[in-house]
């Protein structure tokens, strides 16, 4: 086989492959010998079926076998001789045959990785957001804990915000019911957003046993597309009003909490540990988002076509996967538009191949004392850290998703200690999203 090599663009490669039809014969007719030495056919005994009905039979498949082999093999060579990083898979393809040539002619198109240089951050400022877990924010928490176990007791009074009622309704569109628009029974806790607040505020006011009607127009954009837009009458009866009871911050509470002794200063103690934790892991992300993007903007390249595709493929089949977890689809097979993923999947190569560079030219792998400390900070999320840490070092591929967290850590902490970092006082409820 003979090879040679056209530079077709900046990344991609083309190489003129030919093999030889003596050498492929030859092989092909070794394999079809050994192969009639064992194959089974009605009427012959095993070993005996005659060489004309063995070529017959399997000569074809047999030739591909050697083709493909010829062509891949080879094709490797070629790329390990002249030294050529690719990048995805090659496509094949066949040449028209010239004349009498005793070579069957392909040529290999490909991808290589492009030199990757990574550009100086020094002069990058990362702003590290700065928080601080005070008793102003452990009593916040304590309120959303409580309102989380709020229990409702029935109230003489008309309905207010906040309260749950229970109550039957009936909606007519032009005098005809539709779908999805009576109920009897129902309940809902009024300001939370459960229907439309116009319906909310109907009920607001009313009584137990009283009954009213009342218009109501839909939004455009209602996801019920028959209903979008128009106007219906509601006939609403209220059945029962119930006002929220907070738990009292006690023992009791506390012990619900899982503080074993229900003991308050234990409980305060504790919140503000699991705060602190979470603060650290948001503070943490948002620097990561931060460095990562410092060194998009400081090493532009040209990304393999290949790698972007096979990331948008991978991306579309764990959303796919996503959405059959959810039930929000069938579970065959699900269509979602490349071009929904085509910047992430940019953006995923051209990071992946900068952190390989960092990872190979500054050492930055994960070490195993750093994946076990991780591993001991991931654990410490659950009730039971001893079993989640036999989890982990119970299958080997288990920390794959580890050693890969603390190689970005590695390489975030390379990008820091070489940009500029200014910690900048933020907000408790800015940066956990409580706004």
């Amino acid at each position: 086989m003979e090879t040679t090599t056209e530079n077709s663009s900046s990344l991609q490669r083309t190489l003129n492959l030919a093999v030889s039809l003596a050498s492929m014969n030859a092989e092909v007719g070794n394999r079809l010998k050994r192969l009639a030495r064992t194959v089974k056919m009605d009427g012959f005994r095993p070993g005996k079926v005659p060489m004309k009905i063995v070529e017959q039979q399997y000569s074809g498949q047999v030739r591909q076998e050697v083709l493909g082999e010829a062509v891949q093999k080879n094709f490797a060579e070629a790329v390990r001789a002249q030294n050529l990083r690719v990048a995805g898979y090659p496509r094949i393809e066949a040449k028209p045959a010239e004349g009498e040539s005793q070579e069957l002619q392909f040529a290999a198109i490909f991808e290589v990785y492009p030199d990757v240089v990574v550009g100086d951050v020094s002069g990058v400022a990362i702003d590290r957001p700065k928080v601080v877990v005070g008793d102003a924010e452990i009593d916040k928490t304590i309120e959303i804990l409580r309102k989380q176990r709020v229990t409702y007791a029935p109230a003489k009074r008309k309905a207010a915000v906040g309260d749950q009622v229970e109550i039957d309704y009936r909606g007519t569109l032009n005098g005809e019911e539709f779908q999805g628009g009576q109920a009897k029974g129902y309940k809902l806790v009024l300001g939370e957003g459960q229907t439309l607040k116009e319906f909310e505020a109907a009920v607001v006011g009313m009584k137990a046993g009283e009954s009213k009607s009342f218009e109501l127009t839909f939004p455009d954009d209602y996801h019920a597309k028959e209903l979008a837009g128009k106007t219906v009458t509601f006939e609403v009866t209220l059945n029962q009003v119930a006002e929220p009871k907070l738990p009292e911050v006690d023992a009791d509470f506390a012990k619900s909490l899982g503080v074993a002794d229900g003991n308050l200063e234990t409980m305060r103690s504790e919140i503000k540990e699991n705060l602190e934790r979470e603060v650290k892991k948001r503070i943490d992300s948002r620097v990561k988002e931060l460095v990562m993007q410092a060194l998009l903007d400081a090493t532009p390249f040209e990304q393999p076509r290949s790698l972007i595709e096979m990331e948008i493929d991978h991306l579309r089949q764990q959303a796919g996967e996503d959405l059959r977890a959810r039930g929000l689809t069938a579970s065959g097979d699900i269509s979602l538009p490349a071009n929904l993923f085509e910047d992430q999947a940019r953006r995923r190569v051209s990071l992946g191949l900068i952190m390989s560079e960092l990872v190979n030219a500054h050492q930055l792998q994960a070490k195993p004392e750093q994946v076990r400390e991780l591993v001991n900070e991931l654990a410490l999320s659950y009730e039971q850290p001893e079993q989640v840490l036999a989890w982990y070092y119970g299958e080997p591929n288990r920390l794959a998703t580890v050693e890969s967290l603390v190689i970005e850590d590695n390489v975030v902490k390379w990008v820091l200690e070489r940009a500029k970092v200014v910690e900048v006082a933020s907000a408790f409820d800015e940066l956990m999203g409580n706004n």
